[in-house]
């Protein structure tokens, strides 16, 4: 795994799409029990929730697995999934999750969600998505100006 610049990850990402395969971006909230992931749609403009990974040493390899094909951001978990020497291919960068599961928690607690675990979960996955949207909102911004559509 290779570190770049915000702005280097999004440029190589719309450089390396193609008509029959689109880059997607993969958004990551990391905590030190769950790991929330959150994916770009093809065209990279939305954030769509993905899943939450249990985080714990005995499955850092299936969760490398699980990568493979797709790629952001993670300061805390890039150094265990770059031992595993499965996603030396890809690259990756980091972006400001401030407050993203307060965020998430401040919208969430309307709903009363009754079950701990759920109310995690769901909180850790919406969370990545946060994050995922704030890169892709800024880098739309730097990269596609607007009034210029796109087919």
């Amino acid at each position: 795994m290779r570190l770049l610049q915000a702005e280097e990850l999004f440029r190589k990402v719309l450089e390396g799409g193609s008509k029959t395969k689109a880059a997607r971006l993969l958004g990551l909230d990391v905590g030190s029990k769950y790991v929330g992931l959150a994916v770009s749609d093809e065209k990279n403009r939305i954030a769509l929730p993905l899943s939450v990974l249990s985080r714990t040493k005995t499955n850092i390899n299936l969760m490398a697995d699980d990568f493979k094909t797709l790629a952001v951001q993670v300061r805390l978990l890039a150094g265990e999934l770059c031992k595993t020497g499965k996603l030396d291919d890809l690259c990756y960068t980091y972006w400001d999750e401030n407050f993203t599961s307060k965020c998430v928690e401040a919208l969430l607690h309307p709903l009363n969600l009754k079950n701990r675990d759920e109310a995690k979960t769901i909180t850790d996955k919406f969370a990545a998505v946060c994050i995922l949207q704030g890169y892709l909102d800024n880098m739309n911004r730097k990269f596609r100006p607007a009034g210029k559509s796109e087919a």
